[in-house]
């Protein structure tokens, strides 16, 4: 009697290579997000008084709102 075996054909290791792309696409896009974020708030803080109240942000809130954390205040202007 033969058998067959059902993997004939087929590589025994598993293929990993998509999920590690995949691993370095999501951290070159996670590092490159925080470059953009910290050179936004670079910015602002380059920014005087009279121009944050412009845009309707006091110095403190410069992170809250570069990184999302908005608060109920903020978000009515956006």
């Amino acid at each position: 009697m033969t058998t067959i075996s059902q993997t004939a054909g087929r590589s025994l290791r598993p293929t990993s290579s998509s999920g590690f792309f995949a691993t370095l696409a999501n951290s070159f896009h996670a590092l490159f997000d925080r470059l953009e974020r910290r050179s936004a708030v670079k910015t602002l803080n380059e920014l005087d008084d009279r121009a944050l109240r412009d845009i309707g942000i006091n110095r403190s809130q410069i992170e809250d709102a570069v990184y999302g954390q908005f608060k109920a205040e903020l978000s009515r202007y956006l």
